[in-house]
C-alpha cells in the first residue's frame, strides 16, 4: 500500500470498508452454520493464481500427514473488484471452519474480524533477513489513515533468524511471543541435495548456451508502491553487461510485479524457471532491496547491491540495516557495477564473511524448518 495518489486512497476506502464491515458480516453468518474441522488448512494468498513458494513444501507435508488441503490463491492484479470481493466472502464461509490458515504475505481477509480461537492462523512471511522497511514502518506499505489492523489474527509468525524477531514485532504490531525464528519454510528445499541437482540440469537444458560460463543472477526489487512499480537499474545492467566479455551469462528475473512493465523477461522459456530454481546454477547474485539475496546467502557465494536510487529510496521506504556491511560491493553507477565485475572483487570476502552473514540474518533455516514450524504449530 502507499499513502499518495487519488485512486490508491479510493482503493484503501474501499478495502477498510470491506474489512471492517462487509467481511465479518459474511463470518459471523459463517460461523453460526459451520464448526471447525481441525483437519482442514487452507493456504490462502493474493498475489499468485498458484500456490507461492513460500507455501508449497508445507502444502505437500501437510498433505502427506493427511490433513485436507485446500488452495485459495488468486492474483487480486487480474481481478475486477467484483471477483476479489466474490473470492474473499468465499473465503470467510471456509475461514469459518477451518483449523489452520497459512499466509505469506498480508491477507486483508484473515484480520477482518475476531476469528474462533480454535483456527489457528499462520504467518509464513514469504522473506528472510533485514533489509527494506515494511508494514507499519513504511507508508508504502500501509498509510497512516488507514483504519483496520492488516496483521491480526496472527497465532504464528515465522522468522529466519532472532535478529528479526523484534523487528517483525514492531512492523507488524505483533503481540509479544508469536513471532519464532523457526527458519523458512521456503528454504528447505536449498538444503536437498536431488533438488539442486534437478535445478541445475532444467537450467541447462532451458539454456545451454549458459555451459562453462559464470551464471550471474540480476534479481531486482521494485521502487514505489504496487500499484506502480519502477525498476531503475534494467536498463544500467543491460548496457554494462553488453559491454563484458562472453564469459559471463546474464540472467534478467524482474519482481513479479515489473512483469507487465518489462515483458521481454516473462517469455516462455523465462517463465519455466522460478527465481528460486536459478539459484543453484548461479555464479554471482546482483540484485538490490530484494530478500532473494538471504536466500541465496544459504549457497554461500559472491553478491553485488546495485542500487542506483539508494539515496531517494533510504528517505522514501526506508532500509533497517546499512548495506555497507554486507560482505557484498555495493555500486551506485553502471560503471561501478562494471569495474566490480571487470575486475571481480566480489571475491574480495572469505568464506568467514558469507558464514556470518548467513548466521546473522538466516541462521535458523538448516534444512529442517518446516518440522520446526509444525512442532511449533502443534503447540498452538
Amino acid at each position: 500500500m502507499s499513502s499518495g495518489g487519488v485512486s490508491f486512497r479510493i482503493k484503501q476506502h474501499i478495502k477498510m470498508f470491506v474489512q471492517n464491515v462487509y467481511l465479518p458480516s459474511v463470518y459471523k453468518k459463517a460461523v453460526r452454520r459451520t464448526k471447525v474441522n481441525p483437519k482442514r488448512v487452507i493456504l490462502a494468498d493474493m498475489h499468485s493464481d498458484k500456490i507461492p513458494y513460500s507455501m508449497r513444501e508445507i502444502g505437500k507435508r501437510l498433505k502427506k500427514e493427511g490433513y485436507d488441503v485446500k488452495s485459495f490463491c488468486k492474483d487480486s492484479d487480474k481481478m475486477s473488484l467484483f471477483e476479489i470481493t466474490r473470492f474473499m466472502k468465499t473465503f470467510m464461509k471456509e475461514y469459518a471452519a477451518a483449523g489452520y490458515i497459512y499466509i505469506c504475505s498480508y491477507f486483508l481477509p484473515v484480520s477482518s474480524c475476531e476469528k474462533r480461537p480454535e483456527t489457528k492462523v499462520i504467518q509464513l512471511w514469504h522473506s528472510g533477513g533485514l533489509l527494506k522497511k515494511m508494514g507499519y514502518d513504511t507508508a508504502d506499505d500501509i498509510p497512516e489513515y488507514y483504519k483496520g489492523n492488516v496483521t491480526a489474527n496472527y497465532d504464528l509468525v515465522t522468522v529466519s533468524a532472532d535478529i528479526c524477531i523484534p523487528v517483525w514485532e514492531k512492523a507488524l504490531r505483533l503481540p509479544k511471543g508469536i513471532t519464532k525464528a523457526t527458519g523458512l519454510a521456503r528454504t528447505d528445499i536449498y538444503f536437498d541435495d536431488e533438488w539442486n541437482l534437478e535445478s541445475r540440469e532444467a537450467f541447462y537444458q532451458l539454456y545451454p548456451e549458459a555451459k562453462g560460463k559464470r551464471v550471474v543472477l540480476y534479481a531486482p526489487s521494485f521502487t514505489g508502491n504496487a500499484a506502480d512499480p519502477k525498476c531503475v537499474g534494467i536498463d544500467m545492467v543491460k548496457d554494462v553487461f553488453s559491454g563484458l566479455d562472453e564469459n559471463y551469462y546474464l540472467i534478467i528475473k524482474p519482481h513479479p510485479l515489473l512483469k507487465a512493465k518489462y515483458p521481454e523477461y516473462n517469455d516462455e522459456r523465462a517463465r519455466a524457471l522460478l527465481t528460486e530454481d536459478i539459484l543453484p546454477v548461479t555464479s554471482v547474485l546482483i540484485t538490490d532491496y530484494s530478500s532473494v539475496l538471504f536466500d541465496y546467502c544459504l549457497f554461500r557465494k559472491p553478491f553485488i547491491l546495485f542500487t542506483p536510487d539508494i539515496d531517494g529510496y533510504e528517505k522514501t521506504r526506508g532500509l533497517y540495516v546499512d548495506i555497507e556491511e554486507f560482505p557484498a560491493p555495493v555500486a551506485k553507477t553502471g560503471e561501478e557495477l562494471k569495474k566490480i565485475l571487470m575486475e571481480k572483487t566480489y571475491f574480495e570476502y572469505s568464506e568467514q564473511d558469507f558464514e556470518d552473514f548467513y548466521n546473522k540474518y538466516m541462521g535458523a533455516c538448516q534444512g529442517h524448518s518446516i518440522d520446526n514450524i509444525l512442532n511449533e504449530v502443534k503447540s498452538l
